[in-house]
């Protein structure tokens, strides 16, 4: 078959051929539906399908085509992608999108929206069933852009992914906003602001071998085994020596918890998700002593490691995906609580927050926990604690754990007796309080005691504590639930 390679390369972009060349293992795609054309008479309606291996493991891709009518969804268009993602629920295997379109075929009327509505429904029954990975590489707009947004994971190229329920034009025809397809809907401003897209790239050829690497990670169904066996000679170099240093001696001091969970991980196996956008929390994959798990990580770089709207929504989201596909999940906990204010709380971190708790409360894939330094309020709670079910948590000796820090506690536990205080014994009363504080109430030992801590460790014993943590979790039974449809996440 020809394809307009040419007309893609004009504007700088590969072909959608080219694209599932660059996705597959050579010579592996073989495609289906290809005389599929529609009412338009449109070759294969605008979009290749098929079915290739990544790595040796089978998946299903579709790719649009741009340069046939803007790659738009027309009702056959719609109907061959939910096609190829009914037979990848039947045949327990992911599913790729390539997307570049134009959005609904507009001389189709109902039919396309009818074809849009399919591509949705069947993403929607195949989620947490099997992954879903969209690669955004054009524009992809109006109803069109919810599919890549039920997707598992969105991949995006600076320059290149725009995406927009509706675009510049009629932005500024009804609010008299002015703005470019970039600045509405472009790659950094999903991967950045919105959250739509969880791994942004610089090229269409980096963007596709990070989706290999993605693949050959994850299981290929809800029911499957990750690609990778335990292997005990698979390690990380890093001295005790030199993780010791990383956590700073004075708790105001920021650390960047990446070194902590790149002297805990296989040595560069840390693929990180959602990397540019909350930045307060950290959420990624990475191998165990060869093993896929999940990591969630509080971020003390960025606002002390505190919790607001958006860094709830990202780690609920990973949790989730995580329990789908039995995945165990490494909480490293640093956090002083959820982020204050009235910004947070007029844009509802109360339901946000509530997420992360639900999430971690529902999971049932193994859990481990481990407190690097502040567990404060509620953020203690929801960062994976014995409260909602986390299998195994650990604290470092100097964690510090209660429902405030220090300062703040004092000054309200103590405000009469600060207040009655002769001014030049108010300083020295103050620090004594704070020190009779943080001996009494903010430490790791009292929740040790009560059973809320399994053990207090040494740094240098993290990663050898949670790999067998985790191996003696392998046969971890699934707990007794309440029968019902499903639980109401606060959405």
């Amino acid at each position: 078959m020809e394809y307009n390679v040419q007309y893609q390369h004009d504007k700088k972009k590969y072909h959608a051929i080219e694209r599932i060349s660059l996705l597959l293992d050579k010579d592996s795609f073989r495609e289906i539906g290809s005389r599929i054309h529609g009412e338009n008479n449109i070759a294969y309606d605008a979009v290749i399908t098929g079915h290739g291996k990544i790595n040796g493991k089978e998946v299903f891709v579709f790719s649009q085509d741009f340069s046939l009518s803007g790659g738009t969804i027309g009702l056959y268009h719609g109907r061959k992608i939910a096609h190829l993602i009914e037979m990848a629920i039947s045949c327990k295997c992911p599913v790729v999108g390539i997307y570049d379109s134009g959005g609904a075929r507009i001389n189709e009327g109902i039919n396309s929206l009818a074809g849009c509505g399919e591509i949705m429904k069947y993403n929607t029954w195949a989620s947490g069933y099997i992954p879903q990975i969209a690669v955004v590489l054009g524009p992809c707009a109006g109803a069109a852009a919810y599919s890549p947004a039920i997707n598992d994971f969105v991949f995006c190229v600076n320059s290149i992914s725009n995406m927009y329920i509706t675009g510049p034009s009629v932005v500024e025809s009804v609010t008299g906003e002015k703005c470019t397809a970039e600045e509405l809907g472009g790659a950094k401003v999903h991967a950045g602001i919105s959250g739509v897209a969880h791994v942004i790239c610089n090229s269409e050829k980096e963007c596709f071998k990070k989706v290999r690497r993605l693949v050959d990670y994850l299981p290929a169904c809800c029911t499957g085994e990750s690609p990778k066996t335990f292997d005990k000679n698979a390690g990380n170099t890093v001295g005790r020596d030199e993780i010791s240093g990383i956590i700073p001696s004075n708790e105001k001091q920021s650390y960047d918890v990446k070194k902590i969970i790149g002297c805990c991980a296989d040595a560069d196996s840390f693929f990180e998700i959602h990397e540019n956008f909350a930045t307060s929390l950290v959420v990624g994959f990475a191998k165990l002593s060869g093993e896929l798990v999940g990591i969630i990580a509080n971020q003390p770089q960025n606002n002390g490691g505190a919790l607001d709207c958006d860094s709830s929504d990202k780690g609920a989201r990973f949790v989730r995906f995580c329990d789908a596909f039995n995945i165990p999940l490494i909480t490293f906990v640093d956090t002083p609580g959820y982020l204050p204010g009235i910004e947070q709380e007029h844009n509802g971190i109360i339901r946000h927050g509530a997420k992360l708790l639900f999430a971690y409360a529902e999971a049932v894939t193994a859990k481990v926990t481990v407190i690097l330094r502040k567990a404060h309020g509620g953020a203690y709670i929801a960062m994976g604690s014995k409260h909602l079910s986390s299998d195994f948590v650990f604290a470092l000796p100097n964690a510090e754990i209660a429902v405030m820090g220090a300062e703040g506690a004092v000054s309200i536990i103590n405000r009469r007796e600060l207040q009655s205080a002769a001014t030049e014994e108010y300083d020295s009363l103050f620090r004594a309080k704070v020190a009779e504080y943080k001996e009494n109430y903010l430490n790791a030992k009292t929740a040790a005691e009560q059973g809320y801590i399994d053990e207090i460790i040494e740094i240098g014993e993290m990663r050898d504590r949670i790999g067998l943590s985790l191996q003696m979790l392998k046969g971890k039974a699934a707990p007794v639930t309440i029968g019902k449809r499903h639980g109401n996440i606060p959405l």
